[in-house]
């Protein structure tokens, strides 16, 4: 008898791949745009952050929402209220542990889109959340 692959399994294995392929994608794109990458991945108290980069004396936290299709909607549109919550204090918390409550900081969304024979696409939404 040979084990069968859970379905959920095997999901979300695909989305974390095709998450951590598009986070690489907005690295690289923030990159060329002049952006410095401090940490990937990074852990806080409240979850993940996908990216942390400085441009123009701005820390930036970075949100990484990548799709292949649009049937479930374009990748913004999965950063709702409680996703901006989490980020909000994610980026608070992170802020605290590196004892830099008092810099200059903002929370982006970049928007991943790879679709079967066409180009990536990467919309970089500045200032994504405001309270």
């Amino acid at each position: 008898m040979t084990p069968v692959e859970h379905p959920q399994t095997s999901d979300s294995n695909y989305r974390q791949r095709l998450g951590r392929w598009g986070e690489e994608a907005a690295r690289r794109y923030l990159e060329e745009r002049g952006v410095k990458i401090l940490a990937a991945n990074q852990r806080t108290s409240y979850g993940e952050i996908d990216l942390v980069g400085m441009q123009d004396g701005t820390l930036v936290f970075f949100e990484v929402k990548t799709r292949r299709s649009t049937s479930y909607g374009f990748p913004e549109q999965a950063v709702d209220e409680k996703k901006r919550e989490h980020m909000r204090n994610a980026a608070l918390d992170y802020l605290q542990q590196q004892g830099m409550l008092e810099a200059e900081w903002r929370i982006d969304v970049l928007a991943v889109e790879k679709r079967r024979g066409q180009p990536i696409t990467i919309t970089w939404f500045k200032h994504a959340l405001s309270d």
